[in-house]
């Protein structure tokens, strides 16, 4: 019969340490260590035990052990690290907070960013010393990024309808994802194009002449990567309605047919209407506004442009139909279908969860 352990002490804390380490915990300047420490406080505070607190908080015993006895040993000061040998620190974790602060919070009165000499000259510290912060808890403010939510009411649905689809497409139907990349333009250089040799790369023009533009209609295959293309000059919803022409005689007549497609005008004119209405077996699904990304048919446009037209020298339309035709073909030869892994579930919770940071930051 195997022995009880020793009783270990009771841990408790005032309403004043509760504060305390409820900021600790919510404040996104506090180190992740301080974070950490004040969560197994407040969890032992709250009656569980050592091992129940270790699984909630994914570590190991030990670690609550030392700092549940650290904090009944010396209070909200046994949570800070402990003094280190060498020389003295000559910049405070006030110094450290006060910069952090003034980079999240604040802007420069000339400027609509920091950066390491402005943020030195305003807080009387050294360029070298700014630059280390920033590192140390992953802050750029010269970096910055784009973002566009979905406003559509429907976006649930939406996200759901589309994404049932590549996962589990219905039988007997054929589910293409449908859109066009307009305005493709005709470039030229304008000075010859340097081939790459040893030690240098390929060199072009940074200017160029243009001599027009095009439109793809295409239609990528969910299934295979396949795809069915339809170059025309302009953009209307009677060039949509000839290539729903084409997909209704290329796609053999016993599949039903799904596309996926965004919220364009074109797509739902009275013409297209009544086209529709005499094919029953196309059906419309339609992505959330500003959601492109949801559509499969955009990758394959990104690897069009990416490897065919971004380098292209094109003197006329004609010469870049000519090149996008030959690509679409080669293609087709060997086609790479692109693989939808994420749930509608998991895209959502996704978006939840960045609209929550977004709010949380108090934007």
């Amino acid at each position: 019969m195997s022995r009880p352990g020793p009783k270990i002490p009771p841990l408790s804390v005032t309403d004043a340490q509760r504060a305390v380490l409820e900021g600790w915990v919510r404040r996104r300047t506090t180190a992740q260590a301080l974070a950490q420490r004040s969560r197994i406080v407040l969890e032992c505070a709250e009656g569980h035990s050592i091992m129940e607190v270790s699984r909630r908080l994914r570590i190991t015993p030990d670690t609550v052990r030392t700092w549940r006895r650290r904090f009944l040993e010396r209070g909200l000061d046994g949570l800070c690290d402990e003094p280190r040998p060498g020389v003295p620190r000559k910049i405070t974790d006030a110094d450290v907070e006060r910069v952090i602060v003034k980079t999240l919070e604040e802007t420069p009165k000339n400027a609509t960013h920091w950066s390491t000499r402005s943020m030195a000259a305003a807080t009387g510290m050294s360029q070298s010393a700014i630059s280390r912060i920033w590192r140390a808890f992953a802050l750029a403010p010269h970096r910055s990024q784009t973002f566009k939510l979905s406003t559509d009411p429907l976006f649930i649905d939406k996200v759901r309808d589309v994404v049932g689809l590549y996962l589990d497409p219905p039988e007997k139907a054929l589910v293409l994802c449908v859109d066009e990349k307009s305005q493709i333009q005709a470039l030229d250089r304008s000075q010859p194009v340097l081939p790459m040799v040893p030690g240098l790369p390929e060199r072009r023009s940074h200017d160029y002449v243009r001599a027009g533009t095009t439109t793809l209609f295409a239609a990528l295959e969910v299934a295979t990567g396949k795809v069915i293309g339809s170059l025309h000059r302009r953009h209307r919803a009677v060039e949509f309605k000839k290539f729903l022409a084409k997909l209704d005689k290329e796609v053999p007549a016993a599949l039903d047919v799904h596309l996926i497609l965004d919220n364009y005008a074109t797509h739902k004119t009275p013409a297209i209407k009544q086209w529709l209405l005499a094919h029953p077996r196309f059906h419309l699904h339609f992505t959330p506004t500003s959601s492109s990304w949801l559509n499969l048919v955009e990758r394959w446009f990104a690897e069009l442009t990416q490897k065919k037209l971004k380098r292209g020298v094109h003197r006329s339309v004609p010469a870049l139909e000519r090149d996008i035709r030959d690509w679409l073909t080669d293609w087709n030869e060997n086609p790479r279908p692109f693989a939808w892994t994420k749930t509608a579930d998991e895209i959502l919770d996704k978006v939840a969860s960045y609209c929550r940071r977004i709010s949380d930051s108090g934007h």
